[in-house]
């Protein structure tokens, strides 16, 4: 009877996911798999670490930092410059609409 229920079980999420993906868009659906499969959060201490080692405020530096990791999962290599490698970091701005990371 346990096995039963595990099958129909079984049986019934697949149907489930099989209606959902009939109803909605298939990108949304890739989306959705490609997220769940690559969750990979970056070191953020350790790039912020490599960031934030020349400058002349390296706590500021590194809270902005983080900050801007936690948000973008990205840091651009290097301690300066190199913003076109991750638009998220280089687009984010503070309320006076200079860079907010570093």
């Amino acid at each position: 009877m346990a096995i039963s229920r595990t099958l129909m079980a079984s049986l019934f999420i697949s149907l489930f996911i099989l209606r959902l993906a009939e109803s909605s868009d298939p990108m949304m659906i890739t989306n959705m798999v490609d997220n769940s499969l690559t969750d990979d959060k970056i070191d953020c201490d350790g790039a912020c670490d490599v960031r934030c080692k020349l400058s002349s405020r390296p706590n500021l530096c590194k809270r902005a930092c983080g900050t801007c990791c936690a948000r973008c999962n990205c840091v651009p290599p290097g301690t300066y410059g190199n913003y076109d490698v991750c638009p998220c970091y280089r687009d984010m701005t503070t309320h006076g609409g200079k860079h907010k990371c570093p």
